[in-house]
C-alpha cells in the first residue's frame, strides 16, 4: 500500500470522525485489477476502500454538480481545475467542499498499462485548490508540448482534417460516454435530448453525430480542462481532444484564458469586455 493511499485514508477517517464532511468521494479498486472506481464514503469505517495509484484516472469533480452536503473529494491536478470551474458557475459551493489535493504522476492507459496519451502532455498535474495536499508536488508541464498533438494537425490541408474529423465521427455509436463522463456536462436536459424544438436527430448517421459532437465540443469551449474523460469513457477509440484540444488553444491565444486555475478568473465565454477580439467578425 503506497504512502499517498495511507494518507488519504486516514484523511477521510479524520474528516468523518469529526464531522467536518459527510461524505467523501475518492476511488476504490475496480471489479478488474486494471481499474478503479468512484468510492463513495460515509462512514469512518469504509474508509479503508480508498485506494492511491496510477488506475485513478476518473475526473471526480464530476459527481459534485447539486450536491448539498459537505463533501471530501480526492482532487489531483484535472479534477481541481474543474472543481474550480463548477465553483464559478455555481454548481458547487466553496464552503461546502474540502478538497485533499494529490500531486499526480500521470495515469495509465487501461488498456496497456503504459502512461495515457492525455498525461504525457498534462501542463497542470498539481491540484491548483486545496485543503490539505498528500505528498510533494511534481514538476509543472511544457504548455508547448500540451498544444503539440493540435499544431502538428494544423499543418494538415483543410480537406485533410475533414476527412480525419469524419472518420474519426463515423465511429460514433452515440452512446454518450463522453457527455456523460465530462464534469462540465451537468445540464439537466442535454441539447440532443430536447424535442420542442428538435435540435439533431438521434441516429448514428455521420451528420447528427458530426453535429452532437461540434456542439458539445463548443458547449465546453474555455471550460475543458484537459482531463481526458471523455476520451477515456469512448468504447470506439475516437479521437476527441482533436477537437477539445483545438478549441482549448483558441481559447488560450484569442483570450489568455486557462481553465480552472483560479477562483478570481472569469471564463471568458460567460462575460464580455468591450476590448474582446473581434477578428472573427465580418
Amino acid at each position: 500500500m503506497s504512502d499517498k493511499t495511507t494518507a488519504i485514508r486516514e484523511t477521510a477517517k479524520k474528516l468523518l470522525d469529526e464531522g467536518k464532511v459527510e461524505l467523501v468521494i475518492g476511488f476504490e479498486n475496480g471489479t478488474i485489477s486494471s481499474r478503479s472506481s468512484p468510492c463513495f464514503v460515509r462512514k469512518a469505517a469504509d474508509a479503508d476502500k480508498l485506494i492511491w495509484d496510477a488506475k485513478c484516472e476518473n475526473n471526480l469533480a464530476k459527481y459534485l454538480p447539486g450536491r448539498k452536503e459537505k463533501i471530501g473529494i480526492i482532487a489531483k491536478g484535472c479534477d481541481s481545475r474543474a472543481i474550480v470551474g463548477l465553483i464559478q458557475e455555481k454548481q458547487i459551493e466553496r464552503e461546502k467542499l474540502f478538497i485533499v489535493g494529490v500531486p499526480c504522476e500521470g495515469m495509465n492507459d487501461r488498456d496497456t498499462g503504459e502512461l495515457s496519451e492525455t498525461c504525457k502532455t498534462c501542463a497542470h498535474p498539481n491540484p491548483v485548490i486545496y485543503d490539505v495536499l498528500i505528498g510533494d508536488k511534481v514538476k509543472e508541464g511544457d504548455k508547448a508540448a500540451h498544444f503539440a498533438s493540435v499544431k502538428e494537425f494544423a499543418k494538415k490541408g483543410s480537406e485533410e482534417r475533414w476527412q480525419y474529423i469524419t472518420e474519426q465521427l463515423t465511429k460514433c455509436i452515440r452512446c454518450y460516454g463522453c457527455r456523460n463522463s465530462c464534469p462540465f456536462c451537468y445540464c439537466r436536459e442535454c441539447f440532443v435530448d430536447c424535442t420542442k424544438p428538435q435540435w439533431i436527430g438521434k441516429t448514428i448517421d455521420v451528420t447528427d453525430t458530426q453535429l452532437f459532437h461540434m456542439v458539445r465540443a463548443l458547449h465546453v469551449a474555455g471550460r475543458c480542462v484537459s482531463c481526458g474523460a471523455c476520451e477515456k469513457a469512448c468504447p470506439m477509440g475516437i479521437d476527441l481532444r482533436v477537437l477539445n484540444k483545438k478549441l482549448e488553444e483558441e481559447v488560450a491565444e484569442q483570450f489568455g484564458y486557462e481553465t480552472g486555475l483560479t477562483l478570481d478568473s472569469i471564463p471568458p465565454m460567460t462575460t464580455f469586455k468591450p476590448d474582446d477580439p473581434e477578428e472573427f467578425i465580418k
